[in-house]
């Protein structure tokens, strides 16, 4: 308990606790991540030997750029298979044009004509099938119409980036092995990422695509980002019992980068809370108190449990009613006045 002077009192505030518009924020860990939009894996569709590497992580590349050659029997095995049915095709063809002759000539009859067209289907089935499987082993047409003009078959593949970005990940070296359903690199493009949070589904209940989003990156102290929620997951994480929330942010520098810490801060709708002036409270022993009237000029310090604080308000909790009068601004000096006091009744 304290007693307030005249003299002290100049210094003092007093009023009741307030009902006022709060605007409800939470904040969460977070981390950047790439946009799963922009991200490619990049793989060998065929088994082959690594010949060469010609880019490494953080090499910036275009479309089209050549990462890796690698040496593949299976492709030089598909192109031979595609010569010998060509080869076969064209025989068949013109052994149904000799047979078209013979049949008119009425030196053969109509039933060799339809077995040597049976064979050129056959033989046509068979080299559109290898056309079709070098096109899935990553040949072009202008590739494939050369081959079977020249065969000359080439056991060399290139590895080629299907999109323009950054190298990630490199996850072969010269001389692997490397089966189709090997990652081999991973490119992405940065210039736009995403923060992401994992939000306790206790809290969770607020979010809401258009959220108004506060970011901040440990690692670069002196930039907040500011946006809004572009997506909020309608399921609940089973493991971690968290929402996913992220927001898009444009990274034309480069400046945020993948698995980065951060600090996502929600930003809701207002609600009416109780409050008092941030200047009312005292902190002692992490714990927050205010000075509650229980007398005419007389003071005690009471405990009290506070919610956030929006616009030097801080919203009550518990510890102090409506209609209970308090110091509103000035609460430091009756404190160090209650100090004094007890310095004085100890000695």
């Amino acid at each position: 308990e304290v007693m307030i002077t005249p003299a002290l009192k100049e210094n003092l505030k007093f009023g009741t606790p307030e009902m006022a518009d709060v605007t409800g924020t939470l904040q969460v860990t977070a981390r950047v991540e790439t946009n799963a939009k922009l991200i490619a894996h990049v793989g060998s569709p065929v088994r082959g030997r690594i010949l060469k590497l010609l880019v490494f992580e953080g090499q910036h590349v275009t479309a089209g750029t050549v990462l890796a050659t690698l040496h593949s029997t299976d492709l030089s095995d598909t192109q031979f298979a595609l010569v010998k049915a060509a080869s076969q095709q064209n025989l068949a063809a013109a052994a149904e044009k000799r047979a078209e002759q013979l049949v008119h000539a009425d030196v053969i009859g109509h039933a060799e004509l339809e077995r040597r067209r049976a064979e050129l289907l056959q033989a046509s089935t068979e080299a559109e099938s290898y056309h079709t499987q070098l096109l899935g082993l990553g040949m072009t047409e202008a590739q494939i119409r050369r081959l079977e003009t020249t065969h000359k078959l080439s056991a060399d593949y290139p590895v080629v980036a299907p999109k323009s970005g950054t190298v990630l990940k490199r996850e072969v070296t010269i001389g692997q092995v490397v089966q189709p359903a090997d990652p081999a690199f991973t490119i992405a493009d940065l210039s736009m990422v995403w923060i992401v949070a994992n939000v306790p589904e206790e809290d969770a209940g607020h979010l809401r695509e258009g959220m108004q989003v506060e970011v901040r990156i440990p690692a670069l102290p002196k930039q907040v980002l500011e946006g809004r929620l572009s997506f909020v997951s309608p399921i609940v994480d089973p493991t971690t019992r968290t929402v996913e929330a992220r927001m898009d942010v444009p990274n034309p520098k480069g400046l945020l980068k993948p698995d980065e810490l951060a600090s996502m801060t929600f930003t809701g709708q207002k609600e009416r809370e109780l409050t008092v002036p941030s200047a009312a409270v005292v902190r002692e022993e992490n714990k927050d108190y205010v000075f509650v009237e229980i007398g005419p000029t007389k003071y005690v310090l009471r405990e009290v449990t506070l919610g956030q604080e929006d616009n030097d308000r801080r919203v009550v909790l518990s510890g102090v009613r409506p209609d209970e009068r308090i110091v509103t601004d000035g609460a430091f000096h009756l404190n160090n006045q209650r100090k004094q006091n007890a310095i004085k009744g100890g000695e």
